[in-house]
């Protein structure tokens, strides 16, 4: 898929994710699919191309791409009650070009970059969300190693201002088992899940400056993706 220059995204990227959030089945999706593909995926996946493009000199190492970085429409029902058919949000992952091939793939893709367009629940973030076992305990080891750099890197005050605080999500109430509880670095070792976020205002996702906004907010996380993927093998790139 070829995207087109970035202008934004219009009013009806929204109007349309309110509406596909009251009529959530295939049959008024289907009618409605050109209305999708051209508020939403089409605006999406230039946005990908741009910021791949700004990635190429801010971290060379980190790929964005149309068709792999943008995350499906449909939703996976077969573990679910809910059996509504489509996400209410569209969003879109830019990785390390060494962790696999962007969203929905088998390998877990290292840390990265996140954007995520819903209506009243818009956001950017970067991280590693919930990394498989093999990931977690690499990343463990890690901070049993150097958890003062990770501390330092979070708790910036520039990044703390911006993003807040690790996300919460996923916190076990006790240190890992082969962890001791004095560990020095125990709080970070309880982690299950490595994330910073911040919301995004209708006026900021609709806006042609998206992309400086999120060169900007990426720039400020890139350290902690970056000591991230280290610990799982991944490095950075002076050059793509």
């Amino acid at each position: 898929m070829s995207a087109t220059e970035f202008f934004g995204f219009s009013a009806d990227a929204l109007r349309f994710l309110r509406a596909l959030r009251r009529n959530n089945r295939r049959e008024w999706f289907v009618a409605n699919r050109p209305r999708y593909e051209a508020a939403v995926r089409q605006p999406l996946a230039a946005l990908v191309e741009e910021m791949d493009a700004r990635f190429a000199t801010l971290a060379p190492e980190i790929c964005g791409d149309a068709r792999r970085s943008v995350f499906r429409i449909h939703r996976d029902v077969r573990f679910s009650a809910d059996k509504s058919p489509y996400k209410t949000h569209a969003a879109c992952w830019f990785y390390h070009r060494d962790a696999g091939k962007g969203v929905g793939q088998a390998a877990h893709g290292g840390a990265g970059f996140y954007f995520h367009i819903e209506p009243g629940a818009s956001l950017v973030a970067a991280g590693l969300w919930m990394p498989p076992s093999d990931a977690l305990k690499q990343i463990r080891q890690a901070l049993d190693d150097d958890h003062d750099t990770f501390r330092r890197i979070i708790r910036s005050r520039a990044l703390v201002r911006r993003f807040g605080t690790l996300s919460d999500e996923a916190v076990m109430r006790r240190v890992p088992r082969g962890f001791e509880p004095e560990h020095p670095g125990a709080d970070l070792l309880r982690y299950r899940s490595f994330t910073m976020s911040r919301a995004l205002t209708p006026e900021e996702v609709s806006s042609p400056a998206l992309p400086d906004l999120l060169e900007r907010d990426y720039r400020q996380l890139l350290p902690m993706v970056r000591w991230l993927n280290s610990a799982l093998g991944f490095h950075p790139a002076a050059r793509r």
